[in-house]
């Protein structure tokens, strides 16, 4: 047979309402999204003969997005640093924690920068978020969830 996995229970697919951001060690309640990602740097290679492009992993990048609900000036201490010339470094930790799913994930985003902040914004009649986005040099799985289809 080729695989032994199992069919998931519905339960066990993660809700992120109870997703969670501490940026620098603070609980931020407010956040609305958080992602995290890793692209890859990659050099194409061809071969005589094959017409197929291949590719060699020449080294990988992190970038990382938050929306945060407007409560406070969050971003005002960056912004001010920014422009000063300093590049204040960030801890940012993600988790995702779904009571039905029974399980936690953590990941801890390594020396983390600002590319983007929102000074300000709003819309008439609409609640108003911040957005924040930047880069990273490492990340540690703090927590992962297992397989529950083994």
């Amino acid at each position: 047979m080729a695989s032994d996995r199992r069919k998931p229970a519905v339960g066990k697919v993660i809700s992120g309402t109870h997703g969670y951001l501490w940026w620098n060690g603070d609980l931020c309640y407010e956040v609305t999204s958080f992602e995290a990602k890793i692209k890859t740097n990659r050099e194409t290679i061809n071969f005589s003969g094959d017409m197929w492009d291949d590719s060699k992993l020449m080294g990988v990048s992190g970038s990382w997005s938050a929306k945060i609900k407007k409560i406070y000036s969050r971003g005002k201490e960056y912004a001010e640093s920014l422009a000063a010339g300093i590049d204040e470094r960030m801890s940012l930790i993600g988790k995702l924690d779904d009571p039905d799913n029974g399980g936690i994930e953590r990941v801890q985003l390594k020396s983390c920068w600002l590319d983007e902040l929102t000074l300000q914004a709003f819309e008439n009649g609409k609640l108003a978020e911040d957005e924040f986005s930047g880069g990273f040099t490492g990340f540690s799985y703090l927590d992962d969830i297992d397989d529950p289809c083994m």
